[in-house]
C-alpha cells in the first residue's frame, strides 16, 4: 500500500485526515506513536493531504511531554494501573481496586473525545491509558488499529484485542501467541523505528566523541542500560573489562547517577586499554553514528532496543530486566537468540557467563556477521510505514 491508498480514501480531500493516538507512560508504547504519526504525515504529505492529530493520554506523563514538544494536541483521560501479581489475592489490593474504579470513568471521559473529534481511525500502542480510549473507538464505531511492540501481548492489548479492527504486531512469533479468534485480524508490521537512527556513520562517532584512541583493526562493543544506565550490566562488564578491552573498543554508556562510580574502579586501567575506552553517562544525538560503529551491543532487550538492532543488523549480547512487565524482555531475547540472531543471558547472568557470550563474536569475525546478518533478516526498518499502510487501509475500506 502506498499513496494510492491515501488517494482512494472516502473523504473530502480538502477534509484533514483525523487521527487519535493514545499509548504511553514508557517509552516503549510513546515513540513508536509518534514514530507511526510523522510516517503518516509524511505520506499524506505527499498526496497533498493534511493530518490533524489529537493525542488521548495520562496528565504529566511522557506522552504529554512528547505531544507538547511535538505540536500534537493533546486531551486526558482517567486511567488506573493494573498491579500484576501471581498471587490472585494480591490483584484485588486496595490499589487495584480503587485503580479499576477509575476505568469506567475513563471510558466516559474517552468517549466523549472521539466523539466530539471524529477520528478516521483509533491507534492504540499500550499502555493502561490505551485502554479507555479503545474501548471508547468501538463505542463509537471508530476503526481501531492495536500496535504491539513485544512478543507477546501486553496486558492493555489483549483486553483491547477482540475489539480491535486489526492488530499490528511486531514479529511473526507473535501469531501463534494471539487467541485464534483475533488472529485472522493480524498482520505483522515490525516496530517503527525513527529513521534518524538508520542514518548514522562511523566516523562521525569517533569525531564527536573523541575516539581517536580506539583501534580500528579490533570490533567496538557498545554497553547501554539504557537512559538511566543499568547496574547490572555496569558490573557485570566492569567485571570483565580489562579483558574485554584486550579484544576489543569499548563505549560504554553507564547512566549519569553511574558515572562517578565506575570513573573510580576504571581510574586504574593501563594507559593502552584505557584509551580504548569511552566511559559516558549518557548518549545524546551521537547515539545513530554510536550504533553505526558498533560491531557488538550488550544491553537490555526492551521492544525499542530489539527494534533499532535488529533494523541495523547488529550482533548482540542481551541482558534481559528481569522485572520487566510479564517477563517481556525475556521473551524478546530468547526469540532471537532462538533464531541465531542474538546471544540472550536468560538465567544468571555472572562475569563468566557474558564473558563466553561475548567471546566468539570478538575473535570469529565470520560468527560475528552471520548473526548480524540474521538481526537484519528479523528487523523491518519499513515498519513506520507497514503500520501507516494498515492505518490507512482500515479507512480506505470502510471498517
Amino acid at each position: 500500500m502506498n499513496s494510492d491508498t491515501v488517494n482512494r480514501l472516502p473523504l473530502d480531500p480538502d477534509r484533514a485526515f483525523r487521527l487519535i493516538v493514545t499509548g504511553g507512560g514508557t517509552g516503549g508504547h510513546t515513540y513508536p506513536a509518534l514514530t507511526a504519526v510523522r510516517a503518516l504525515q509524511t505520506r499524506l504529505g505527499v498526496a497533498g493531504r493534511t493530518l490533524e492529530v489529537l493525542w488521548v493520554g495520562t496528565a504529566g506523563s511522557l506522552e504529554a511531554r512528547v505531544a507538547a514538544g511535538e505540536g500534537i494536541r493533546f486531551a486526558s483521560v482517567a486511567t488506573g494501573k493494573i498491579r500484576r501479581s501471581s498471587n490472585p489475592l494480591k490483584l484485588v489490593s486496595p490499589a487495584n481496586v480503587k485503580d479499576m474504579g477509575r476505568v469506567p470513568l475513563g471510558v466516559a471521559q474517552a468517549r466523549r473525545v472521539v466523539s466530539d473529534f471524529r477520528p478516521d481511525v483509533v491507534l492504540a500502542t499500550g499502555g493502561y491509558v490505551a485502554v479507555p480510549v479503545g474501548l471508547a473507538a468501538r463505542i463509537c464505531r471508530r476503526p481501531l488499529v492495536v500496535h504491539e511492540q513485544t512478543v507477546r501481548l501486553g496486558l492493555a492489548n489483549r483486553s483491547l484485542a477482540r475489539r480491535a479492527t486489526c492488530i499490528a504486531v511486531s514479529s511473526e512469533s507473535t501469531l501463534p501467541l494471539l487467541p485464534e479468534t483475533v488472529r485472522a485480524t493480524a498482520v505483522v508490521t515490525g516496530n517503527p523505528v525513527r529513521p534518524e537512527v538508520l542514518s548514522g556513520r562511523p566516523d562521525k562517532a569517533i569525531e564527536a566523541l573523541g575516539l581517536h584512541g580506539f583501534d580500528q583493526r579490533r570490533p567496538t562493543v557498545y554497553v547501554t542500560g539504557g537512559a538511566q544506565g543499568s547496574q547490572q550490566i555496569n558490573i557485570l562488564v566492569r567485571d570483565v573489562l580489562p579483558w574485554l578491552l584486550s579484544h576489543a573498543n569499548v563505549i560504554h554508556q553507564c547512566g549519569p547517577d553511574n558515572l562517578a562510580d565506575l570513573r573510580q574502579h576504571t581510574a586504574a586501567l593501563p594507559g593502552e586499554l584505557a584509551a580504548r575506552y569511552l566511559l559516558t553517562g549518557y548518549v545524546g544525538p551521537e547515539l545513530p553514528d554510536v550504533l553505526a560503529l558498533a560491531d557488538v551491543v550488550i544491553s537490555r532487550s526492551g521492544a525499542g532496543t530489539i527494534a533499532e538492532l535488529t533494523a541495523l543488523g547488529k550482533a548482540a549480547v542481551f541482558i534481559p530486566l528481569a522485572t520487566s512487565a510479564g517477563n517481556e524482555q525475556a521473551h524478546n531475547a530468547r526469540h532471537l537468540h532462538d533464531a541465531g540472531a542474538a546471544v540472550a543471558l536468560l538465567g544468571e547472568a555472572t562475569p563468566d557467563i557474558l564473558r563466553a557470550a561475548v567471546e566468539p563474536l570478538l575473535v570469529d569475525s565470520d560468527r560475528r556477521t552471520t548473526m548480524a546478518q540474521r538481526a537484519r533478516a528479523a528487523g523491518r526498518p519499513d515498519a513506520a510505514d507497514r503500520l501507516v499502510d494498515v492505518l490507512l487501509s482500515v479507512v480506505a475500506d470502510g471498517h
